[in-house]
């Protein structure tokens, strides 16, 4: 590989866990199909900062979102019957969220407001919805 520089090297450290109060301590439909039966307190996916560097995951396995701020807090967004992955910022009050459950879903920060953006494309539910890039056309 050519490189004009060399590659830093950083040394990382953890910047947050999950807090204890917020794992879950329960078998899931996701966690049976996916990791074969083990109790999985959560799965963290779709990492996305909004404008005031506040981070946001979703949780597979039990449907919520959270956000984490910059000194490491953690905030239950949202909860719902969902799978959701995938997020993107809408606009600054507004997550779209792909969901292998519900197909892709709008999620307000604000009030926690779950409703469905895309269900079905015609006749057909979308098969495992999973990563999302948002384009200006």
């Amino acid at each position: 590989m050519f490189l004009l520089q060399a590659p830093q090297i950083k040394e990382l450290e953890i910047f947050s866990r999950m807090p204890d109060r917020l794992r879950r301590r329960e078998n899931s439909v996701w966690s049976d199909a996916n990791r074969g039966g083990p109790i999985t307190d959560s799965f963290l996916e779709g990492p996305v900062f909004d404008d005031a560097d506040n981070l946001y995951v979703s949780d597979i396995p039990f449907g919520r979102i959270f956000r984490i701020d910059a000194a490491g807090e953690w905030a239950l967004i949202a909860e719902y019957d969902g799978e959701p992955n995938g997020m993107k910022f809408l606009d600054a009050n507004t997550l779209l969220v792909t969901d292998y459950k519900n197909g892709l879903m709008r999620v307000d920060v604000q009030t926690g407001a779950v409703t469905p953006h895309l269900e079905r494309r015609n006749t057909e539910r979308f098969k495992g919805l999973n990563d999302l890039v948002l384009a200006a056309s």
